[in-house]
């Protein structure tokens, strides 16, 4: 088991190597379809001095190659049948391939599923001189006490989102600075072991080497918040085809996340059971007469059903957009109750901004940012990722949030800022031990 899975640092090596080489591919594995970009990295990375900050180890990129393909054998963004799935990607990353021109040996991915816990650690230290080096970093990261979050899972992201020192709280760096006591907040996610691993094999099966792996909720935030956003607390809402991501930013870092098992598909998966079509026929009738919010015109507009099974009658059916819309608001509204549960179960109403951010392809229903400011209670505004050099127009949607965030986190991956070594030998109790052979493991 341990074999299989990667370390975070044996990626973070694994990252080095593919920028070394210049070209690494983007794989956005999701329910609906399977996105794969190839990027090119142009010249150095840019480093501040003190080697952190905004510009810590950002790389200019564009985005060389880039293609999609339906999506095989995945289920609430989890791996369902390997060898479809397998054959998924290697479609998406041949044609991405092609495009670009160059063959690519090192995938960086993102996940939506595994069902992603959050907690929330502190640790505090006294700092040995009277300048924070380091080693105090190391040691005040090594004091935070891991919890005990069961067999079955594994760390995926592992962020300090603030350091105090003495009174003075909200420090992005400490070092270099003068003080006495030293404490740090660390938001630390966990998933599924089994959906990581499966993802891990499949990436293997396709001869290619993983150098990094996200959360889809993480890396849809990134693209989708704009900077004030992420610095006063917004949520992101990332609508997927089999599950819907909630991440919610402060201070710039992810704070918390989590999915709900509900997405899109099963928005089709209604339509096509309320109307008895094929799940295809659904997926055309919902994305050009798709709705939420149903006015008085919309009991006189008909919509040929148009199916093939054979039988005349059946097949030049008509229906009024108001009963499409009777049939998909009942489950978007479900949707959004489960969003608001775990939002409130989050604290985000204690928030200073409570924004909140609807991106993914299922968020492009007509209307449904008017029901989501409703059920949500907040300011809803829809999200478009930011754009990134090269991006070809279409792949500029909602629904390619994940894609870009990734493309966004590969060039400037926030955990490595703090990939310092952690003092083992100087802790004697049991739960810093834990913490200190898991951080040595993991960072």
């Amino acid at each position: 088991m341990r074999d299989l899975y990667q370390s975070q640092r044996a990626m973070r090596n694994m990252r080095r190597a593919a920028m070394q080489r210049g070209v690494v591919a983007i794989l956005d594995v999701g329910t609906s379809k399977i996105a794969c970009l190839v990027l090119r990295f142009d010249g150095p990375e840019v480093l501040r001095e003190d080697g952190v900050g905004a510009m810590a180890g950002q790389s200019q990129f564009r985005v060389i190659g880039a293609a999609t393909t339906r999506s095989r054998g995945v289920r609430f963004g989890e791996i369902d049948a390997m060898q479809e799935t397998e054959r998924a990607i290697r479609t998406a990353l041949q044609a991405a391939q092609k495009m670009a021109n160059v063959r690519v040996d090192h995938v960086i991915a993102c996940l939506s599923g595994a069902r992603p816990r959050s907690y929330g650690l502190d640790g505090a230290v006294d700092v040995e001189g009277q300048v924070v080096t380091d080693s105090d970093i190391g040691r005040v990261l090594a004091a935070c006490d891991v919890p005990d979050f069961g067999g079955g899972r594994e760390v995926l992201h592992a962020q300090p989102v603030n350091f105090a020192l003495d009174h003075r709280s909200g420090l992005s760096d400490p070092r270099g600075q003068i003080g006495n006591r030293l404490t740090t907040d660390l938001h630390l996610l966990t998933v599924d072991e089994t959906a990581v691993q499966n993802l891990l094999y499949c990436i293997k099966r396709c001869d290619l080497e993983l150098a990094g792996l996200a959360s889809s909720a993480y890396v849809s935030g990134i693209s989708s918040l704009v900077e004030d956003e992420q610095e006063l607390g917004a949520a992101c809402i990332d609508m997927g085809g089999g599950a819907t991501g909630i991440s919610i930013f402060m201070r710039k870092h992810m704070i918390f996340a989590d999915s709900v098992r509900m997405g899109g598909d099963h928005v089709t998966g209604d339509i096509s059971m309320g109307l008895q079509v094929p799940l295809a026929v659904a997926e055309r009738i919902k994305t050009f007469y798709g709705g939420v919010v149903a006015t008085g015109m919309d009991d006189r507009e008909m919509i040929e059903i148009g199916a093939d099974s054979g039988d005349w009658e059946k097949d030049r059916r008509t229906v009024s957009r108001a009963e499409l819309i009777g049939i998909m608001r009942p489950r978007v509204e479900e949707i959004l109750e489960e969003v608001r549960a775990r939002l409130d179960a989050a604290g985000f109403e204690s928030l200073p901004s409570q924004q909140i951010v609807l991106t993914g392809g299922g968020s492009q229903i007509p209307g449904l940012d008017g029901l989501a400011s409703r059920i949500l209670g907040q300011q809803v505004r829809l999200g478009r990722p930011l754009r990134v050099q090269g991006l070809p127009q279409a792949a500029t949607g909602a629904a390619f949030a994940g894609a870009v965030g990734l493309c966004l986190f590969a060039a400037n991956p926030q955990d490595e800022w703090w990939d310092f070594e952690v003092p083992a030998e100087r802790y004697p109790s049991r739960s810093l031990r834990r913490a200190v052979r898991w951080f040595r493991d993991n960072w």
